[in-house]
């Protein structure tokens, strides 16, 4: 028997197979359609694509592994959290979706703010309103689309649209639901005042469950369209990140992880909700039952070297881009990159932030320019890590994970710049492997999530910091942090000029 993990990402859906000791059988991707961009910060995909590329990404990895739908035990789901799917009576989608890095929405944050009080929202959802959550993208759908508002009869995440297809049921999971801004993260339950403040009506949002629990099971639909088996069951699953989480092991205290996708995280476990004054990292629920886990994000990860190499590399791939970098120096002749190129969320929440080099000078070539943008990267994610600690959660290891994990380079880099041992495992699947897990935990196959992970996560290697080069670049962080307070007042200028 098998257990199938799906993730809906940014760039396409991932659909792995493992088997009862977690093993990944087969892995295969379909590419969803590039995002839309109509105007600076805003972006916007449609959810239909999600489930075609879904489809593809079942059969496809069905296909590979010589694996029957009858063979496949249980379904797990993970992906990009925050986008708001809108769905008329008859499930239709209504506008396509606002997803994560969405940033059009500073005055419904406002608004929010003003109705309920900072105090306040913090107390409801034990996290600062930020742009990118679900909730003020839905209040800027009825302040600037009324009629779409109107049509309105149920508002789904990215993964729970998927799950609509797979079994036609409404439902989330609390990992996810963390993420909309209207869920009691304390109690894993909406948010009443939040939903009578902002005068919204409860039947919009979905059942939310525990990520291992049995959400729905696969429609007679969803066989024909996938080759699965009618009746199999689906489990809740995660948020891209809490998935991830689930993925490299961060189910008890100790290890965090650092996972360099389009964005980046920096995400530790906590037994009890604990949180930064500041608001400056998310604290969601996790995909263990009963558990949580703090996480900082940097908007722009691997979205800063892809936007190079679409835009400035003449068809680089990546490999290149990386060995160019690694010819040059240590702190880049003194080049710095900001890695705001959608607003920022730790540790500056900040939707106006922009993008670029500081220290550009005729020295520099595409050497340092690229290596300027993996070492600012790192920087901001060594911001996340700082705050997560000086809130006292134990970090004594950090397991890499995503594309940017998968060079060497990186891995060391970020070794230096954290100050602390980097390490990989053996699987490197992230979101699509730890919804595969959840599905090992909620088909039965184990007890908990805790004893999937103890018997399927392994790591594989690990770096440590060099002195010398750690020693250089914690003077280049101490410049990198004063970069950004020095430039908020003409990122608030550029905004104006729009």
């Amino acid at each position: 028997m098998y257990w199938l993990g799906i993730d809906i990402g940014t760039g396409g859906s991932r659909a792995l197979l493992v088997d009862a000791k977690g093993k990944v059988v087969a892995g295969f991707t379909a590419p969803h359609e590039d995002m839309k961009m109509e105007r600076p910060l805003w972006a916007e995909q449609r959810p239909e694509n999600w489930w075609d590329a879904a489809q593809k990404a079942i059969q496809g990895v069905m296909k590979e592994a010589g694996v029957k739908g009858d063979q496949v035990k249980a379904v797990g789901l993970s992906g990009q959290m925050h986008g708001l799917v809108l769905l008329d009576g008859a499930n239709h989608v209504i506008r396509p979706s606002l997803i994560w890095c969405d940033q059009r929405s500073q005055p419904q944050v406002d608004f929010i703010n003003q109705t309920v009080g900072k105090t306040n929202v913090v107390a409801h959802i034990a996290n600062p309103m930020l742009t990118g959550f679900t909730l003020p993208k839905l209040l800027w759908v009825r302040d600037n689309e009324p009629a779409n508002f109107a049509k309105a009869k149920k508002v789904l995440l990215p993964k729970d649209y998927v799950r609509l297809m797979l079994t036609g049921e409404h439902c989330t999971e609390v990992s996810d639901a963390s993420g909309t801004g209207l869920l009691d993260v304390v109690t894993r339950r909406w948010s009443k005042p939040m939903l009578e403040r902002l005068k919204l009506d409860s039947s919009l949002l979905p059942e939310v469950k525990e990520s291992a629990d049995i959400t729905g099971k696969v429609s007679k639909a969803a066989a024909s369209a996938t080759g699965l088996k009618e009746g199999t069951p689906v489990v809740g699953g995660a948020g891209d990140q809490a998935a991830s989480g689930v993925g490299n092991g961060i189910v008890r205290p100790g290890v965090a992880s650092c996972t360099i996708g389009t964005s980046g995280v920096v995400f530790a476990y906590l037994d009890r909700p604990q949180y930064d004054p500041q608001g400056r990292v998310h604290t969601f629920c996790h995909a263990v039952r009963g558990k949580w886990h703090v996480m900082g994000v940097t908007q722009g990860a691997g979205l800063s070297l892809q936007w190079f190499r679409n835009n400035f590399a003449n068809g680089n791939d990546y490999d290149s881009l990386m060995a160019a970098a690694q010819t040059a120096p240590p702190l880049s002749h003194g080049l710095y990159w900001l890695p705001y190129l959608m607003g920022e969320r730790t540790p500056h929440l900040d939707a106006t932030a922009r993008g670029g080099w500081i220290g550009l000078t005729a020295k520099h070539g595409r050497p340092e320019m690229v290596r300027a943008i993996v070492e600012g990267v790192s920087y901001s994610l060594r911001d996340c890590l700082g705050i997560i600690e000086n809130m006292g959660v134990e970090v004594s290891a950090v397991r890499a994970s995503g594309g940017g994990a998968k060079s060497p380079f990186w891995r060391q880099l970020l070794a230096d710049i954290f100050h602390r041992r980097i390490t990989t495992l053996q699987n490197t699947e992230g979101s699509a492997y730890g919804a595969a897990l959840l599905a090992l935990a909620g088909g039965g196959e184990y007890k908990s999530v805790e004893e999937v992970c103890d018997a399927a996560v392994q790591e594989a290697d690990g770096v440590n910091p060099n002195v010398h080069e750690a020693a250089a670049y914690q003077r280049g962080y101490e410049v990198f942090t004063v970069l950004y307070p020095t430039l908020k007042p003409v990122f608030g200028l550029i905004q104006q000029l729009r």
